[in-house]
């Protein structure tokens, strides 16, 4: 007979989901999407000296654009049993719908970090791709901008 107060194990749930979500926090990822306040305001030559040289500049009505690039791949032996039947990278194999077991699962992340800059100061940053991997582009730059 329902009393009206959540029974025990629902109560409990209540509790464990959030702990469970903020588990799941990327400390990386996080990091990265506070630089994106943090660095406005950065002189042209201090992000330059941080991040490097960009792979990518434009120019438009006196604003510049530098788009720095970030990738990085991962390979974690596959240790399942039977045939594989998702889709996976192995030696020899390539990308297949079968496959023995015995070969790797691949990670890939990549980011693309976008910085406006008007009158020689970041005044935006824009991502693309895997904030987590925008950590890389951004490392660097978190002691100067603080």
């Amino acid at each position: 007979m329902p009393t009206g107060r959540p029974s025990i194990p629902r109560r409990l749930a209540a509790l464990l989901v959030p702990l469970a979500l903020g588990a799941c926090a990327n400390p990386r990822a996080e990091t990265a999407l506070a630089a994106r306040d943090l660095l406005v305001g950065m002189p042209t030559e201090t992000l330059l000296s941080c991040a490097g040289v960009p792979e990518r500049t434009a120019t438009v009505d006196n604003v510049d654009f530098f788009t720095y690039e970030s990738s990085s791949t991962v390979a974690y032996p596959y240790s399942g049993a039977g045939f594989v039947t998702a889709r996976r990278w192995y030696p020899g194999w390539g990308y297949g719908l079968a496959a023995p077991v015995g070969g790797y699962d691949v990670y890939s992340q990549a980011c693309e970090a976008t910085f406006t800059l008007r009158d020689g100061r970041v005044e935006r940053v824009v991502y693309s791709g895997q904030s987590s991997q925008c950590y890389a582009i951004v490392a660097n730059c978190l002691a100067p901008a603080s």
